[in-house]
């Protein structure tokens, strides 16, 4: 059973939602590294709509430019009073026009909808003939949400009543509306145009157009979702939270489905742009963000954060944060690493603890194992930066670039004062600020000489622990003389 392109899906993202009690609209609340309403459009995407198109309301104008980002093909209609869903709908087919074919209505804050369900609904709204078809599902408590009442004898839909509007034996259903309809698209304007305001809310309800329908003649159906979950509605911060749970167990079993070893699923948290090759292994306390990808065999954290960053095949990463960065085939980072946008690191390469890059790549087998920061900088094959280095790249106005040859050996505690090239092949002494240019297989020893003041501790500082320590020093040494 296949479904039909539809005409049109429209999303309803009009309301304020006060009981997130927050200055960001409703559905811009993101779980999984997308909005919630981002989540809705990707699932409607995967219908192939002729045309989508998103009501917005309250906060339109950010919204709207939300929107324009994420995907510039959705088409806006606007809702300047909420005055209900059918009145939403309304305002979405005057945008449209006249409509022929299949219309799917889907809420903007349902982002654990998946594309293949709605795919299913439309496959079952077409093959059954129906005016409307309903998404339900069964839940463990129904309170808040309208109910599904059928025909005892053919099982039917006849109504879909509100729980402020149900009786007490229609609140005893379990079987809700998920909100999500397919349309009959000729059928559900000229419905709209008959919806009434007589209820608890005065607004127009879009559920009663399936009254309207029935009454008609015309056939009503219902498509129940395998999972009720995949319809819940996001109305405040404990259900955002519960929903990126089941999103996120979700992404894990299907990482972990095709080869993908994640430790402990409790701790870590991925988006869904995230991707894994086989074999790649995912340690406690790891946040995964954006267009970040783990290679094949690669292994990362614990306590690791990665943001748009790619693992290369058999890198390993430990207790790192990463952002926009490249790390290559076998590389190591880490413990304690911090990859600043524009971090490009080779094969094989070592950044080691307590080491900050940004924008500098690093060649193939290099290493730069303790203690520094690198940044603006390119740096060679094989070279080894010695520990508790600094590139000194900015002079109070502007960046500046240092470059380390290949086959490098700088010693600990130096300054790279930029602009600075170091040539292939060459040596720096421990303790130098290297603000000239170093020839190719030179040493540079930028450092004043030691100069050593006898008896310096007893005159200026005489009495102290030092002091004393320093005398009975001198004595043990007259003695053994």
């Amino acid at each position: 059973m296949s479904a039909i392109r539809p005409a049109a899906v429209v999303v309803l993202a009009a309301g304020e939602g006060t009981r997130m009690k927050s200055a960001t609209p409703k559905v811009l609340h993101a779980i999984c590294g997308r909005t919630l309403v981002g989540h809705v459009l990707a699932a409607a995407r995967e219908l192939d709509p002729e045309n989508l198109v998103v009501v917005v309301g309250h906060a339109r104008e950010q919204v709207t430019a939300h929107l324009g980002a994420t995907d510039p093909g959705v088409r806006t209609a606007v809702q300047a009073e909420q005055n209900g869903t059918g009145h939403a709908v309304r305002m979405a087919l005057e945008e449209l026009g006249n409509i022929d074919g299949t219309v799917v209505v889907v809420c903007g804050d349902t982002p654990l909808l998946r594309g293949a369900t709605l795919r299913e609904l439309t496959a079952n709204h077409t093959a059954d003939g129906n005016a409307v078809t309903v998404l339900t599902a069964e839940v463990p408590d129904a309170t808040g949400y309208g109910r599904i009442v059928r025909d005892g004898a053919s099982g039917a839909v006849t109504a879909i009543v509100e729980h402020k509007d149900a009786s007490d034996s229609q609140r005893a259903i379990r079987e809700i509306n998920s909100g999500v309809f397919a349309f009959d698209g000729q059928l559900l304007a000229d419905a709209l145009g008959k919806v009434r305001t007589d209820n608890s809310q005065g607004e127009e309800y879009l559920t009663d157009v399936l009254g309207i329908l029935r009454e008609a003649g015309h056939r009503v159906g219902a498509s129940v979702a395998g999972d009720h979950r995949e319809i819940a509605g996001i109305n405040n911060r404990v259900q955002l939270s519960e929903a990126r749970r089941i999103l996120n167990d979700r992404l894990l079993t299907d990482a972990m489905l095709g080869g993908v070893t994640v430790i402990d699923p409790a701790t870590t948290w991925v988006d869904v742009t995230v991707t894994f090759g086989q074999d790649a292994i995912v340690h406690p306390g790891t946040q995964l963000h954006g267009a970040t990808h783990i290679g094949e065999g690669a292994e990362v954290g614990p306590n690791t954060r990665l943001t748009d960053t790619v693992v290369d095949a058999g890198a390993r990463v430990d207790n790192t944060v990463a952002v926009s960065s490249h790390i290559g085939p076998q590389a190591s980072v880490g413990p304690y690493a911090y990859l600043r946008p524009g971090t490009r690191l080779g094969t094989k390469s070592k950044i080691g603890t307590y080491v900050e890059t940004k924008n500098a790549t690093v060649g193939e087998g290099t290493k730069i194992p303790h203690l520094s920061y690198v940044g603006d900088a390119t740096i060679g094959d094989y070279t080894n930066i010695g520990a508790a280095s600094v590139f000194v790249n900015y002079d109070g106005q502007t960046k500046h670039h240092t470059t380390v040859g290949s086959h490098c050996r700088t010693g600990s505690d130096n300054m790279f004062v930029a602009p600075v090239t170091v040539g292939d092949g060459s040596y720096t002494a421990a303790g130098s600020v290297i603000t000239k240019d170093v020839p190719p297989g030179s040493l540079a020893v930028a450092r004043g000489q030691q100069r050593n003041i006898e008896g310096w501790v007893a005159r200026k500082r005489p009495g102290s622990a030092a002091a004393k320590a320093a005398e009975t020093a001198s004595r043990q040494g007259e003695s053994e003389d």
